[in-house]
């Protein structure tokens, strides 16, 4: 069967789901259905209607394929060609899930999982040395022929072996040899699979270090020989569209995969060093994060307190903490919530971290005078029902954010302080008067994240005194419980954590402490009226997680230090 028989490319974008309706798949009763689902847990349409028993996974990829105007391929009734597997390597089958198909003239046709992995189309292109042509599988059947025609994926100890004899005297040819190829996507593969944050390619005199950070904490992996970090930075410079032969300046840029068939940014930060180049690359995994409420893990009051400040007409609320915190996540959240056809929402980030459909997002650039001050100006004029604002972090920004709140825009976004009550001295340094912020500031959401204990090697034991004795009158949160530790495990990398969980102090404006805030009061005077009226601090907030058994005390005192 040729590849070309499956559903031809359409003219137009639609939506899946109107696609499956028109071809007779689905009725408009499950379409709604799914999109209230998809509202509350998230996920992607078609996933979610077959999930329901609606329609099929293959139905679900010629909707898509028709979406993307790609061609839908049924991958068991397709013989394989062998010379165009063989044009392909093993680590990039694996690591990209594309399977080669066919030799069509002089173009490699290939079936992907994602129809927005068309970057790698044009990696590949290069690799190989003839144009390629994408078609749409479905993900498990793609999966399942990788693994049949390659073999199981090659270790990571295995690929190094490889790369180790790569003649590194000239970078830019070392950088496009299939072994330093084969190795960058080995790393990437592994970190994915780990779900690391961030990778971290640092070069020393006599070392090249490779770190992955994993719920917030660095581990290093086993890492390439010295002569290796040119050529592994330049194939990531090559990626990243960036200048392979500047290496005195810091480089910034993006490369967008879909790997294993899960769509991935990696945004690139190169560093000149000492001894040479290093780079930090921060990875978006949109398929590991779930961008609604229902997935943040809050209390049910907290939750139900996040969705109302959705709703809010008008009014200012902000989202504080350090780096990593979660900030971005939970006001993603927010707007998913808000994310309504009849709800105007736009954003304005550095960078824009996850693109969320009906929603209109707009990138800052420095660099060219895109600043927050001046977009949001812009943003005022384009008749905003809600906005979102990467960060205050200045005075014209903070002034703006009030103008647009008194002129009846909800106002969301991030500020750096440590605490809820502290916020309000910080937008008072900035020069908000008391009397216009006790008019718009509304709420203050405060939040860490704690890294979870690992369910495949969690105990149950007693609280240490010392520990008891540490954490002073909030110890009676957790006396007489039963706490839980991780022993440590293959699971967890040995750490006896895996995955992290948000805890969260909300801050809700009343007419007292408003007054309080007019009067000038301390940040410490707000913090008790606010403990005295029924706010939970994060202290308090970690300790219920401590109880309830998803993390360790010894996690909510490096978090929450008082």
């Amino acid at each position: 069967m040729s590849v070309e028989d499956g559903n031809g490319p359409a003219t137009g974008r639609q939506l899946v789901g109107q696609i499956l309706k028109a071809q007779g798949e689905v009725k408009e009763s499950e379409i709604q259905r799914s999109l209230t689902e998809q509202r509350q847990q998230g996920g992607l349409l078609g996933q979610i209607l077959v999930a329901m028993g609606a329609t099929s996974a293959p139905s679900v990829t010629r909707a898509l394929a028709q979406q993307a105007g790609l061609h839908s391929v049924d991958l068991a009734s397709v013989d394989l060609d062998q010379d165009a597997l063989a044009l392909v390597d093993k680590s990039i089958a694996h690591t990209f899930g594309v399977l080669p198909i066919e030799l069509d003239g002089d173009t490699l046709v290939v079936a992907l999982a994602d129809p927005q992995n068309q970057a790698v189309l044009d990696d590949l292109s290069f690799t190989v040395g003839s144009p390629v042509r994408g078609v749409l599988a479905d993900p498990d059947s793609l999966r399942a022929k990788v693994l049949e025609c390659y073999g199981p994926e090659e270790s990571l100890a295995d690929v190094l072996a490889a790369a180790k004899g790569v003649d590194a005297s000239d970078p830019e040819a070392a950088a496009q040899s299939k072994p330093v190829v084969r190795l960058l996507n080995s790393i990437l593969h592994r970190a994915i699979k780990d779900r690391a944050s961030d990778i971290h390619f640092e070069t020393f005199d006599e070392t090249f270090r490779i770190r992955y950070r994993v719920d917030g904490s660095l581990y290093e992996v086993e890492s390439p020989p010295r002569h290796l970090a040119l050529p592994l930075i330049s194939r990531i410079k090559v990626m990243a569209d960036l200048d392979i032969t500047e290496i005195r300046l810091p480089q910034d840029g993006r490369i967008e995969l879909s790997i294993d068939g899960r769509p991935v940014d990696l945004r690139v930060a190169t560093m000149p060093g000492l001894a040479g180049e290093g780079a930090v690359l921060r990875i978006l995994d949109r398929s590991a994060v779930n961008l609604n409420l229902a997935a943040l893990g809050l209390p049910e009051g907290d939750e139900a307190t996040l969705r109302a400040l959705t709703r809010l007409p008008h009014g200012i609320v902000l989202v504080t903490g350090p780096t990593g915190s979660g900030k971005t996540t939970t006001l993603y959240g927010m707007l998913s919530e808000a994310n309504e056809p009849d709800v105007k929402i736009i954003t304005v980030e550095d960078p824009v971290e996850y693109d969320i459909e009906g929603i209109v997002q707009v990138p800052i650039h420095d660099d060219i005078g895109v600043t927050y001050a001046s977009v949001l100006r812009s943003i005022l004029r384009q008749d905003p029902d809600k906005i979102l604002v990467g960060e205050i972090r200045d005075q014209e920004t903070a002034a703006i954010a009030v103008e647009a709140s008194l002129t009846g825009h909800t106002v969301f976004a991030t500020v750096h302080t440590n605490d809820s009550t502290s916020t309000v001295a910080r937008l008072m340094d900035m020069g908000i008067e008391p009397f216009l912020l006790t008019a718009t500031l509304e709420a203050v959401v405060a939040q860490r994240l704690l890294r979870a204990v690992c369910l495949a090697c969690q105990i149950e034991m007693e609280p240490d005194e010392e520990v008891l004795r540490e954490l002073g009158p909030d110890a009676r949160r957790i006396e007489g419980r039963k706490i839980v530790h991780g022993r440590g495990c293959v699971a967890c990398h040995h750490t006896g954590y895996k995955g992290r969980t948000g805890i969260f102090e909300i801050l809700l404006l009343d007419d007292e402490l408003r007054s309080l805030i007019q009067e000038g009061a301390s940040s410490e005077a707000l913090r008790q009226m606010a403990i005295g009226r029924g706010m939970r601090t994060l202290r308090e907030a970690g300790l219920d997680m401590v109880a309830a058994g998803r993390t360790t005390v010894e996690e909510v005192l490096r978090e929450t230090q008082l």
